[in-house]
């Protein structure tokens, strides 16, 4: 009785949908929620994440892997219109992830569901929708916890779509592309009849001279298959895959190693909601960062993910589970997968398999049961079920570690996959490769301190095809991970003692507000010939602040920064990484040495004073480029940059501002540490404002927030009104600083 009062309740909105029915139509909008401890209904349009707007906490019941936000168990509500041009159609709701046990019921009844959080899924609605008001409700319970590693967030954290259609329907997930014959593509699919049968249909698609797709050159094709009456839009590319330990692997021909990362789905202060800006975003910042490969760990991403691999060119491991029947938490996916893993892995193949970005399934991570006989049965119908849905016979791996010894022993469940998963193990990779010669190899993932012997495995060794480092941006959840600490504060690892006020992990090669870390213009350096060929940071002197203490995924603290007030005369480390040969170093203008580039990198050790450093990179004798760092003064001013400075006027579209403190002179202040706030009008609203720091607890959804180390991020969000968005951000004693974006129908 408790949903149906608040059904009662929430039937305040209505919508009316399209009046001439569209095949696919989004269906984000005018929403209400509730949790269950509230009788308050909200209006939201989705996605939608309502842990991400609750406050940090040591006590709530996700603990260290959720971020310490509360989580539990919600209703959605959406009432719409359907009118006579509905009549005889079939209509489906598609979800694309919603976290998790999903219930969905229509005019009361239920009409279908899923549990796993990340697999996307249909629900026909058709036997119980009307012409006229509809009602659906969506009961979304994450209140069994620990049930993830990481942070999931909850609710509806993903797109949902209605879908419009004649009782006969080409079935999406039915359209595979096979490229084979490069230039004779061939789209097949199934047509669904009213009585459940399914019919093939084939198109061949004539391509005099294909263009291949890749991360340089991400080139995608454009055709419709047509049937039944119904007719689908397909995208994808051409490219040949081939791999070998002999020859490592080669895309179309051409033999390419993997400078990979790993994410997880969340957006940072944004949390789980996957906005399409927000994914793009992400994809952006790792293909800016010098990557060319991505992991989903532990889950299939969005689709909005994959769509900006294919086109900005990202190859992809997609990733299914984090674990299989042995638990790592009381309520993971080991309560799921007897009953659903066909399902699961159905759901990440058929939606995926045709993303030319996608090179790789990933079966698991890290199971628990690997020293089980039965281990080497459940990896082999999980890749058997793989190859089985997917024309193109991508490879499978699952990424594999030991937590003792043993090693060895594990070659049978290694023996299940076409490429072999190392976590943190590819030291084994040359008395496997005397004991396994064929076995084909890549790290899925390393640490980020061990840029250069990763990256020289995979240099040296063909049958190691790349490195996935953790991680390639930072994350919410599994809080501490990759944070140094000082002497006096809680010590140790992220796994061993709660680590509240840390609420993230910050191992990512690129923090939450977008900006890269010294490490990642290091591996990207290494990695990317033609890329960065110099870079200058310094190395925060162990005892300024205190005692420095690393962890396993940390790096020392870092920055481009050259501004250390009380530490004059004192000595400190300035890193240079260099493609050049040999680098100089002045300190005002005056020689402090010149040395020989070791491993892409020098350091330099000289005593501290304020002014103006400056690096140069040689080669044969001649200066070829500069990096200057400048010693920074007060804070004099707030800088506002906007990723864009049009939004689309569909409620959907984002804006990433970065907030910076400058002085005089325009340098920024590395340790400024200001309250700001921030105000939005116009034709967007503030989605979330936050910055770097993993400790910082201020809600990423309040308007003020302070700066860490002189920087934060703000991000709007677009109404469905066009117009102006003006953008102010002010703190004590500083000039206000204002930004002026559009929002408009089209862009």
């Amino acid at each position: 009785m408790k949903r149906l009062t608040f059904v009662l309740v929430a039937v305040l909105w209505l919508t009316t949908i399209a009046a001439a029915p569209l095949r696919k139509q989004l269906f984000d909008e005018g929403w209400q929620f509730a949790l269950t401890d509230s009788t308050r209904w909200t209006d939201v349009s989705l996605p939608h994440d309502w842990s991400i707007y609750q406050r940090f906490s040591a006590d709530a019941p996700a603990g260290s892997p959720g971020a310490y936000l509360p989580t539990g168990l919600g209703w959605y509500c959406k009432t719409f219109n359907l009118g006579r041009d509905y009549a005889d159609k079939r209509l489906r709701l598609y979800f694309e992830g919603v976290y998790m046990n999903a219930e969905v019921f229509v005019n009361g009844q239920r009409a279908g569901g899923h549990p796993y959080g990340y697999s996307s899924f249909y629900v026909d609605i058709t036997p119980y929708v009307r012409q006229g008001s509809n009602t659906i409700e969506v009961r979304v319970d994450n209140s069994q916890q620990i049930n993830c590693r990481w942070y999931s967030g909850s609710g509806i954290y993903r797109h949902v779509w209605l879908y419009t259609t004649g009782q006969s329907y080409i079935d999406e997930w039915s359209v595979s592309v096979s490229t084979e014959d490069a230039h004779r593509p061939v789209v097949r699919a199934e047509v669904v009849r009213p009585d459940g049968t399914r019919e093939p249909v084939e198109k061949h698609v004539d391509i005099a001279e294909p263009r291949f797709w890749s991360p340089s050159d991400p080139y995608l094709y454009n055709t419709t298959i047509e049937a039944a009456g119904d007719r689908l839009e397909v995208t994808f590319g051409i490219r040949t895959l081939a791999y070998s330990a002999e020859r490592g692997l080669l895309l179309n021909g051409e033999s390419i190693v993997l400078n990979g990362g790993c994410v997880h789905h969340d957006n940072g202060i944004l949390g789980a909601a996957s906005f399409d800006a927000a994914e793009y975003r992400k994809v952006r910042l790792m293909k800016e960062a010098g990557f060319n490969a991505v992991r989903t760990s532990h889950n299939p991403p969005s689709e909005a993910f994959l769509r900006a691999c294919d086109e900005l060119g990202l190859l992809v491991i997609d990733e299914a589970f984090d674990g299989w029947r042995d638990q790592k938490n009381p309520h993971d996916y080991h309560t799921l997968i007897d009953r659903w893993w066909q399902d699961d892995i159905r759901a990440m193949v058929l939606r995926d398999r045709n993303h030319p970005s996608v090179f790789c399934w990933s079966t698991g991570n890290e199971v628990i049961e690997r020293k089980k006989i039965e281990v080497v049965t459940t990896a082999h119908r999980l890749a058997e079920l793989c190859r089985q849905l997917d024309h193109e016979r991508r490879p499978v791996t699952s990424a594999l570690c030991a937590w003792d010894s043993d090693w060895d022993i594990y070659d049978p469940l290694a023996a299940e996959h076409d490429i072999v998963g190392y976590n943190y193990m590819i030291h084994k990779s040359v008395s496997d490769h005397q004991r396994v010669p064929s076995r084909v190899m890549m790290q899925t993932e390393s640490y980020p301190r061990d840029v250069w012997n990763s990256y020289r495995k995979v240099i040296d060794e063909p049958w190691v095809i790349g490195d996935f480092v953790w991680t390639a941006i930072d994350y919410l959840g599994e809080s501490g991970i990759g944070r140094w600490y000082y002497e006096g504060e809680t010590p140790g690892e992220s796994w061993e003692r709660p680590l509240f006020p840390c609420h993230a992990a910050y191992c990512g090669d690129i923090d939450f507000t977008g900006l890269r870390k010294p490490v990642s213009h290091y591996r990207s350096m290494l990695w990317n010939a033609g890329g960065e060929q110099l870079y200058m940071a310094v190395r925060e002197p162990d005892g300024y602040h205190g005692k420095v203490h690393t962890t396993m995924w940390s790096t020392w603290p870092t920055y481009e920064s050259w501004t250390w007030p009380g530490h004059e005369g004192k000595n400190i480390d300035v890193e240079v990484c260099s493609r050049y040969p040999s680098v100089r170093l002045y300190l005002n203008d005056k020689l402090i040495g010149e040395k020989a580039a070791e491993h892409s990198q020098v350091v330099f050790t000289l005593p501290y004073q304020p002014g103006h450093l400056r690096a140069e990179g040689l080669a044969d004798g001649q200066v070829k480029e500069t990096a200057v760092l400048h010693t920074a003064g007060d804070v004099a001013s707030i800088r506002l940059s906007a990723d864009k400075t049009v939004l689309r006027a569909d409620g959907q579209d984002l804006a990433f501002v970065a907030v910076e403190l400058l002085d005089a002179n325009g340098n920024r202040v590395p340790e400024a540490a200001e309250v700001l706030t921030v105000s939005v009008s116009g034709a967007a609203t503030l989605a979330a404002f936050g910055n770097a720091d993993i400790r910082e607890c201020d809600p990423y959804v309040d308007a003020t927030h302070p700066t860490w180390k002189g920087r934060a991020l703000f991000i709007v969000r677009s109404t469905q009104k066009s117009g102006t968005v003006k953008l102010a951000v002010k703190g004590d004693g500083l000039p206000t600083a204002r930004l002026t974006l559009r929002s408009a129908a089209e862009r």
